[in-house]
């Protein structure tokens, strides 16, 4: 059953359709990631699901659990249970790992929760999350906020972005801790290692979704820079 549908969405910028009558759902309990080449949209496609300030459907519906949540804004939102790491983690001046793991939460061990992103909690809880902070860092307490939160949606932008590759294979099992603590998971990316953990994958292309399936298939696909319905004619996907 889907949890998130986004039924014939347009998103228009001045004369420029980013998203072009695109059709996407999201499972309940389903890790899919969605793949595509810099600049097809991804990520804003995340911030009109997520509801940022001035990304609203140009035209189209954004249905969550059954009901359309288009015109609703980011707290409405986020209250209703969708929630996002950002490709690019915010700073939070004045506020420790502690007090931002505890906004908004129940009773979660907090400990825990950074330990298992691979961060001591004793160096960690009490320290500010500021610009002192790498983006790596701040990436992992984000993930951290994921598991102490366990939203209905959980929308991972480029999730080992500023991680080093030693480290991936570490943020791809908590990917899988936030979706056994029952969370659905938009996983959005371009890496194949990454795009590999889901249940389904989808590819972007030319505003739409061109392909739904498993993850290997849809990855053969985008390695290939070949896509079936365009086959690279009519937009810039087969473009390095």
């Amino acid at each position: 059953m889907a949890l998130l549908e986004l039924r014939r969405a347009v998103y228009r910028v001045g004369q420029k359709n980013i998203l072009d009558g695109l059709d996407f759902a999201i499972d309940e309990g389903d890790v899919h990631a969605l793949i595509g080449t810099n600049g097809t949209g991804k990520s804003t496609l995340a911030r009109l699901i997520i509801g940022s300030e001035g990304f609203r459907l140009s035209s189209g519906q954004i249905v969550f659990d059954g009901r359309d949540v288009g015109t609703w804004t980011m707290y409405e939102r986020a209250q209703a249970g969708i929630s996002m790491v950002w490709q690019e983690p915010a700073l939070f001046e004045g506020i420790s790992v502690r007090d931002y793991l505890s906004i908004g939460r129940g009773h979660a061990d907090l400990s825990q929760c950074l330990a298992q992103v691979g961060l001591n909690p004793d160096d960690y809880l009490d320290r500010p999350l500021d610009k002192s902070m790498s983006g790596g860092e701040r990436k992992r307490i984000e993930l951290a906020s994921m598991l102490a939160l366990r939203p209905r949606l959980c929308i991972l932008d480029e999730p080992v972005s500023g991680i080093d590759l030693v480290s991936v294979r570490s943020i791809l099992a908590v990917i899988r801790r936030i979706q056994q603590n029952g969370s659905s998971i938009l996983l959005i990316t371009h890496r194949e290692e990454v795009a590999g953990i889901a249940d389904k994958a989808s590819l972007l292309c030319g505003g739409k979704v061109v392909m739904t399936g498993a993850p290997d298939k849809i990855i053969q696909n985008y390695k290939a820079r070949h896509c079936i319905v365009c086959n690279g004619r009519e937009c810039d996907y087969a473009a390095d």
